[in-house]
């Protein structure tokens, strides 16, 4: 290696590290980053929401208004973080401090999104891993009506399918809940749709047996055996990643390879069940009177942002780690087009049991949809109870609801780490102390979440799953963000870094998009949402006054931080609010930060002078394994 090539090397900081701090990692290839990408934006939002909103809002219509938000919302603001990580090689936080030192309250308010999915969306991989265990009792105990935590209003129906021979003539049917004969069936069921409340053993297993709902106010007690699957979801989480992205670009060539094999398998299953065509009409059949409905546009909106994970500091602390001189518009693009592929096909593998269940039933479809934990822990259960050998089925299911959280858990828990180490390298980043700050975020993490698995613990899931990364909080981020580079950075100058890692600069839409299509639509869908319904609206099943003050908590915790750190930067430095860091690469230093329309908005903020030696510096900027 030459004197030269130890320069600036991408492995380390841009910055002289301190002594002893270890150098900044990078992936060791690009399957990594992109595997690590999928598992963050693939995961139970493809399954159990996006089938749901389909059928939901037309049908096959419902991919027009998707489209729209994908390609001028969702793709903008997905390759804008992506970009901007690998362009800073740092994290969620001091990412946004280099560019614009007054908007560093963006990257805090991510991280303030990201520590509420830490703390709560682990809690469905508990579930997960409770029913996974109890699929492998035969008869799944969620299937029959027999068990301690069953009422007198649980009613079980019998699968033709599943059970042929019970149909048979001269069939003894005594060992059903509370009936002797297939008539005492039919009469018992249509009693009791008239006049009681009848619940399926499925529903009375999530509700009496996994959540023990309280009636009460107060949380109640923890649940000692859903404690033990959140422990043990946090343990495997920590393993993930624990020594950095050296242990996460090896573990995602499993977690975000084989839910994509347990979906074909049961992909394949269900199209070749009867009914099975039903369903996936039911799913596509487009409704175009639907597209005059503003719900729809907002619900395909807050679907995108969802589910491609932007404003939430991953994207920008996963290509952080990645060479400076990746190709990272291309790989945006793939993981865009991947993404969005997944969420129609996830679509195709639900629906196809869900049309099966309603024929098998002999009900109809609408009956037994659901989005959701309603999905994955009661519908999609109660159909694979009907199937020959369920209990095999069941123990594919929820390996795929299990993989598909936990890739996206601790791509999570690495940003949070990510975030932190670069707020503080000096500390954080010397031998052994990424351990230990892993295990400290998993046991805060951990504690934090004990409250979700209490008798009232569903209540607390559901105002943390509706207010805290809610629709708006990520709508504002988004907008600020995009109004940050293209505007106050220089959307001209932002392209000019793309140009210089990848060689060529990508698409102008790309650039109009952030300027003007992104914060529009942005702030057109917050206005809607603020006219049509309280932003803080509890529903009635939600008791206690006390919840909507921790809504008004959760939503403003993350927005007040932009303001907040406006106002530090003001205090701190008001001569140096929007001047970027000196340590960013700068090809064209001279040049117009911002034009439209070949008309100079903004000019060079900087000094021609400054840095002029940088472009002998850019293959120097590889890493030095690759020299």
């Amino acid at each position: 290696m030459t004197e030269e090539t130890t320069v600036g090397e991408p492995g380390q900081d841009k910055q002289d590290p301190e002594e002893g701090a270890q150098p900044r990692e990078k992936w060791a290839n690009n399957m990594e980053f992109i595997l690590s990408m999928a598992g963050e934006i693939i995961g139970l939002g493809n399954v159990w929401r996006f089938p749901y909103l389909c059928y939901k809002n037309g049908g096959g219509v419902f991919l027009i208004p998707y489209c729209v938000f994908l390609f001028f919302c969702g793709i903008p603001v997905f390759f804008l973080e992506t970009a901007l990580g690998q362009y800073t090689s740092e994290g969620g936080v001091t990412a946004w401090r280099k560019i614009c030192p007054m908007f560093e309250g963006v990257g805090i308010a991510s991280q303030v999104i990201v520590v509420y999915l830490n703390v709560y969306y682990i809690v469905v991989l508990a579930w997960a891993i409770f029913y996974l265990i109890n699929s492998f009792k035969n008869p799944l105990p969620w299937s029959t009506c027999d068990n301690l935590w069953n009422t007198d209003s649980c009613f079980g129906r019998v699968s033709l399918f599943a059970n042929p021979e019970l149909f048979r003539p001269g069939t003894n049917w005594s060992f059903l809940h509370n009936t002797t004969s297939l008539e005492d069936i039919i009469t018992y069921a249509s009693f009791n749709e008239t006049v009681l409340i009848v619940s399926s053993p499925e529903e009375e297993f999530w509700e009496n047996r996994v959540l023990r709902v309280s009636s009460d106010v107060i949380l109640g007690e923890v649940h000692w055996d859903l404690s033990l699957c959140l422990l043990c979801a946090w343990v495997i989480c920590y393993f993930c990643i624990w020594k950095g992205i050296k242990t996460t670009g090896k573990v995602v060539y499993f977690t975000a390879t084989f839910p994509y094999l347990m979906l074909f398998i049961l992909f394949i299953r269900g199209v070749t069940l009867p009914g099975a065509a039903e369903g996936l009409k039911y799913y596509l059949s487009p409704d175009f009177s639907k597209l005059s409905d503003p719900d729809v546009w907002r619900d395909a909106g807050t679907q995108v942002f969802f589910s491609y994970a932007v404003c939430q500091g991953v994207l920008t602390a996963l290509g952080s780690y990645n060479k400076y001189n990746n190709n990272c518009y291309k790989d945006c693009l793939a993981l865009c087009c991947l993404n969005s592929a997944t969420s129609i096909f996830a679509g195709f593998a639900v629906f196809s049991v869900i049309g099966f269940m309603a024929h098998d039933l002999n009900i109809p479809i609408s009956e037994v949809t659901a989005s959701g934990p309603g999905l994955a822990f009661i519908a999609y259960p109660r159909a694979l109870s009907l199937l020959p050998g369920s209990s095999f089925w069941a123990v594919l299911f929820f390996l795929m609801i299990l993989f598909l959280g936990l890739d996206s858990q601790f791509v999570c828990v690495e940003s949070l780490a990510t975030a932190l180490t670069d707020l503080f390298p000096h500390r954080l980043r010397r031998p052994g102390v990424r351990e230990i700050l892993v295990l400290v975020i998993a046991v805060v993490c951990f504690l934090l979440g004990l409250p979700f698995v209490t008798e009232g613990g569903i209540t607390i899931f559901g105002l943390v799953d509706t207010f805290g990364p809610s629709g708006n909080s990520l709508l504002l981020i988004a907008c600020v963000e995009t109004i940050v580079v293209s505007w106050i950075y220089g959307a001209d100058r932002f392209y000019d870094n793309i140009e210089d890692m990848i060689g060529y600069r990508p698409s102008p839409v790309l650039k109009y998009c952030w300027m003007f299509v992104t914060p529009i639509i942005c702030v057109l869908t917050m206005l809607y949402n603020l006219v049509q319904e309280n932003p803080i609206r509890v529903t009635d099943d939600v008791p206690g006054s006390w919840a909507p003050a921790v809504a008004v908590l959760l939503i403003s915790a993350p927005i007040i931080c932009i303001p907040a750190f406006i106002l530090i930067s003001l205090y701190r430095n008001p001569r140096n609010l929007i001047t970027s860091s000196r340590d960013l690469r700068q090809i064209r230093p001279d040049k117009p930060v911002l034009t439209l329309c070949d008309h100079v908005i903004f000019k060079a903020r900087d000094q021609p002078e400054r840095r002029v030696d940088e472009r002998n510096e850019k293959m120097m900027m590889e890493d030095h394994n690759s020299v």
